[in-house]
């Protein structure tokens, strides 16, 4: 016989941490990351938290990781298996445009470049990304070092963008204009 008239909680996962890890990165930063205010969102002890993690040291590097490999898998991965360069950068912009919850994170990573566990998940990112541009480019037709310079102007205006929008909160643009703002872009960056 049940004394309790409470059904059971559903044991957390790890997942479940990093992803509401990843919520207060993305609203609040970093250094707001805290196991107790996790738990109380959460709904659970911090004793649930130790199931999975040792120290927030361990989540926030979790974490980081399951937003590096985001970006990797479901945007990259994805935007690599079109065929068709000239297709390719146009579909990344518009596909990075409306990745909401990975823009505030990466806002709020930039915010936090002082962290040991941050710098290394940047810098990695980073190269990663402009990598990628810079081949995107190379295979729509520009040379080396046009390919390059185009990578890095492609990859300054989307860091721009986030520090204007998302630290220094400048007026948000409307559905219409930020989609407006995006076809600019790519008709600005991508060779025709």
């Amino acid at each position: 016989m049940n004394v309790s008239s409470k059904p059971e909680r559903t044991r957390l996962s790890a997942e479940d941490w990093e992803l509401a890890a990843l919520q207060l990165i993305a609203e609040h930063g970093v250094g707001a990351l805290a196991v107790e205010a996790l738990a109380r969102q959460l709904g659970v002890t911090k004793g649930s938290f130790y199931w999975h993690f040792r120290t927030r040291e361990a989540l926030l590097h979790a974490t980081l990781e399951r937003w590096e490999q985001y970006g990797e898998r479901e945007v990259l991965g994805q935007i690599e298996q079109i065929a068709d360069p000239r297709q390719r950068l146009p579909e990344l912009f518009r596909r990075v445009a409306h990745e909401l919850q990975p823009h505030r994170v990466y806002a709020a990573l930039l915010k936090a470049l002082d962290h040991p566990q941050v710098v290394p998940v940047m810098a990695r990112v980073s190269q990663r990304r402009m990598e990628f541009l810079t081949t995107a480019y190379r295979e729509a037709g520009l040379a080396p070092a046009q390919a390059l310079n185009r990578a890095r102007l492609t990859y300054a205006a989307y860091v721009g963008f986030l520090q204007l929008n998302f630290t220094l909160g400048l007026p948000r643009l409307n559905h219409e204009e930020f989609d407006a703002y995006v076809e600019h872009m790519i008709t600005t960056l991508i060779p025709a």
